[in-house]
């Protein structure tokens, strides 16, 4: 009976340990994997690195079977190495100084910022042609005599 009772009683989870992909998974009772289900899962995210070291393991490996052995040790799927590749082939894989992700530029930002670059240059235009008006009017006022009331930049005498 007292055997039961302590089998019963709630073991502290155990330490953390580390997979072979660098996932931590944290031990429950009798170094099993944690049951517990989280409310929502955690999306995995890879290092460069870690992508870069899995393809040469997989190039450097013989046969299928291999490679299946591989992706199972490592909790992949065979999307991933087919994403990998494409990001590989790409240039995106490359090292570099942080492993921080670049977000790439849409094909409508670079729209949007064409045209707010011809907009800004229309508006440049006519602000010259205004200020070369106003330099035609003062001169003009100063020929015929006119006196011109002096305005601040918001408008005010």
């Amino acid at each position: 009976m007292a055997d039961q009772e302590q089998r019963d009683v709630e073991q502290p989870a155990g330490p953390k340990i580390h997979s072979a992909s660098g996932r931590v998974i944290e031990q429950g009772p009798a170094g099993l994997p944690n049951p517990q289900v989280l409310e929502r899962p955690v999306r995995r995210q890879f290092t460069k690195a870690y992508k870069l070291e899995v393809l040469a393991r997989i190039e450097a490996s013989g046969g299928t079977g291999q490679i299946g052995s591989i992706l199972r040790r490592e909790g992949l799927y065979s999307s991933h190495l087919t994403s990998w590749r494409h990001q590989r082939d790409q240039g995106r894989l490359q090292a570099s100084a942080s492993d921080k992700r670049a977000v790439p530029k849409s094909p409508v930002q670079d729209q949007s910022v064409a045209q707010l670059q011809r907009e800004n240059a229309r508006l440049q235009t006519r602000l010259q042609q205004a200020e070369l008006m106003l330099e035609i009017q003062k001169k003009a006022s100063e020929i015929l005599g006119i006196t011109l009331k002096a305005f601040d930049n918001e408008g005010s005498v």
